[in-house]
């Protein structure tokens, strides 16, 4: 998810002229539960499914981001991730995820896989993620992450999302992290059928994000909350 930078610097500003922010990795774990408890499970937010808890309370967000913003690790706030993207804040990860329902033995495409935070929540949750990036150095940054961490269950491909992933389909359950100003009809035909879909769509400032199902020929959806993402890159025709 995105918003503005100087918003965002200020926000930032004003946190740590007040507030003493986590540089240890125990003072990291501590700031982690906090986010878990009060950000998502708290009843205004209602993250419910305890799965997606537990892998929010585990995937350690501190280890995707730059070093000069990791102190803000656990704010509820997009963060800058370099080349004008974003790592989404900790509520949306978790509201897409819940959202998709995920299974033990489902296989999940991501696309825009930016730091690769929220392909190493849904690894904790189902049997395989396969994730794209069209950002080439963000998708090895990324790849390296992963790896040195562990979530050994992800495939990175550095390439074009709005195509998906033919070779590695059909797919139970698709994520978009970017915002297309259409649903890609390339994505709808490589869901499963019985599968769902999570995807902003719009430009920014008016996008709304659309949970599919897929039944057959018939794609059901609805607009489940108002976003705001980095655009959709798509590469070369």
């Amino acid at each position: 998810m995105r918003a503005p930078i100087v918003a965002l610097l200020l926000f930032h500003i004003f946190v740590a002229a007040g507030n003493p922010q986590p540089t240890t990795e125990a003072e990291f774990a501590l700031a982690r539960k906090r986010m878990v408890e009060e950000q998502l499970a708290a009843s205004g937010r209602g993250i419910k499914n305890p799965r997606v808890l537990e892998a929010m309370a585990t995937v350690p967000r501190h280890e995707f981001i730059p070093e000069a913003v990791r102190k803000y690790a656990y704010l509820d706030e997009p963060l800058p991730i370099g080349y004008g993207q974003t790592i989404s804040q900790p509520f949306i990860v978790a509201y897409m995820t819940e959202q998709l329902e995920p299974k033990a033995t489902d296989r999940v495409l991501e696309i825009g896989t930016g730091s690769g935070y929220q392909a190493a929540v849904l690894s904790r949750l189902v049997a395989e993620v396969f994730t794209i990036e069209i950002i080439g150095p963000l998708a090895k940054r990324a790849e390296a992450d992963l790896k040195r961490l562990g979530y050994t269950n992800v495939e990175v491909l550095a390439g074009d999302g709005y195509k998906g992933w033919p070779a590695r389909a059909p797919f139970d359950a698709i994520i978009v992290t970017c915002a297309p100003e259409q649903i890609p009809q390339p994505l709808v035909d490589q869901l499963r059928d019985g599968g769902r879909m999570i995807v902003p769509v719009g430009s920014p400032g008016a996008q709304e994000l659309y949970l599919l199902k897929k039944a057959g020929a018939k794609i059901e959806q609805q607009a489940v909350l108002r976003v705001w993402f980095v655009p959709m890159i798509k590469g070369a025709e």
